[in-house]
């Protein structure tokens, strides 16, 4: 990876060649869909989607495409991409196959929830905290 930080995600897709470039636009044309509310940013050094807290990241690598639904996401559909080299946040998707876009989807929308949750849960905690004093 490139040691300058990109400014934005179009920078970041623009370093690769362009059989990448163009996995790196499907992977992030499919979060994008899954979750249009979402802010695209980049964070540690790579593209990354937040709402209510950040959802995934992905990144690109010379025979793989990164992807970093944190641990929860990986293991929630620990089946369906145990077919991928990963570890307990991250998935490598191989750069000479298709990108799943429909499990991919299925997981940022999992992710999506699962950040809703959170906030709903710390709403409430702090709506309780409120009505006691």
């Amino acid at each position: 990876m490139n040691s300058v930080i990109p400014e934005s995600v179009d920078a970041y897709i623009s370093t690769f060649p362009s059989d990448t470039q163009n996995k790196l636009q499907t992977l992030r044309s499919c979060i994008r869909k899954a979750a249009p509310k979402a802010e695209e940013i980049i964070s540690y050094r790579m593209p990354a989607y937040r709402y209510h807290g950040v959802l995934v990241y992905f990144a690109g690598y010379k025979n793989h495409i990164g992807f970093y639904p944190t641990g929860s996401g990986v293991q929630e559909f620990k089946k369906e991409l145990s077919v991928y080299k990963g570890a307990k946040g991250s998935v490598q998707f191989p750069i000479d196959q298709p990108i799943p876009t429909t499990l991919v989807a299925r997981i940022v929308k999992f992710r999506l929830r699962e950040n809703e949750s959170k906030l709903a849960i710390k709403s409430k905690g702090k709506a309780k905290t409120k009505t006691k004093k």
